[in-house]
């Protein structure tokens, strides 16, 4: 779990309840027809923008933020490193045997094992990594319009108050009443998008490029270990997708263990 999307969520919902709570009674804040206008005309607009099979899927892909975990950088260099020694030694269908720590890591070292030449491997890992791009990219994209529709729904409802408001004038008393529940629309928008939609769709947005960055690490590793490459040679490649200080620390400790 990414326990940064979790405490920010909740941090940030917890200081808007507690100020809700100090300030005023918390029944002054819940209206049910603001609650319908912003949150169900947001998701039904969000919906005609985009297709079915996307508006589910970026339900899906939504949990990326919160529970999705790439392996350590440094621990798959290492790994690869390895299989590489193996495969230098003993053979591409010494790996068979082997325990793959990712799905697509995996689905690279078999297609080495089934002697797939390097154009077809490159061209299978390359397009499953565009469809991976692609599913985190509409999350993206679904979270991003929710962020987009939800203020605009807070003010559409705000402007229903303030017409029911407005038709109603001959009780002064149910001016101010009015008002407030007519704001409250506008307040639920911008929270639906600030402390929601748009932060899950920037996590989504980091996801895509983390995954991606990892998985062109994956591409060049298996590339390197069918065409035969020296594991410390692979190792100085794929070093450079380590960030500088530990780029500095593994090269230290490669050259003392040589």
């Amino acid at each position: 779990m990414d326990i940064a999307t979790l405490i920010g969520l909740l941090g940030a919902i917890g200081i808007i309840v507690a100020s809700i709570l100090l300030g005023a009674s918390s029944d002054t804040f819940i209206n049910i027809p603001s609650l319908l206008i912003v949150f169900g005309g947001s998701l039904f607009v969000v919906l005609a923008k985009f297709s079915l099979g996307q508006f589910i899927g970026a339900l899906k892909v939504a949990g990326r933020a919160f529970f999705f975990r790439l392996p350590d950088t440094e621990a798959t260099i290492n790994e690869l490193v390895e299989l590489s020694s193996v495969a230098r030694k003993e053979g591409l269908l010494a790996l068979e045997s082997r325990e793959i720590s990712s799905d697509f890591l995996k689905t690279g070292i078999q297609l080495l094992i089934d002697g797939h030449p390097q154009d077809t491997v490159r061209a299978v890992l390359e397009k499953e990594r565009l469809m991976t791009l692609e599913r985190n990219r509409w999350g993206a994209k679904i979270f991003t319009a929710m962020g987009d529709v939800g203020p605009a729904m807070g003010m559409i409802g705000t402007l229903i108050g303030l017409v029911q408001m407005l038709s109603n004038m001959e009780d002064p008393k149910s001016i101010g009443p009015a008002m407030a529940v007519a704001l409250l629309t506008t307040l639920y928008g911008a929270m639906l998008a600030t402390m929601v939609c748009i932060p899950i769709a920037d996590k989504l947005n980091l996801r895509m490029t983390e995954e991606a960055r990892m998985q062109a690490l994956w591409v060049d590793a298996v590339l390197a270990i069918q065409e035969g490459i020296n594991p410390r040679v692979i190792e100085q490649l794929l070093g450079s997708y380590l960030p500088p200080d530990k780029r500095d620390k593994a090269a230290g400790a490669a050259s003392g263990s040589a």
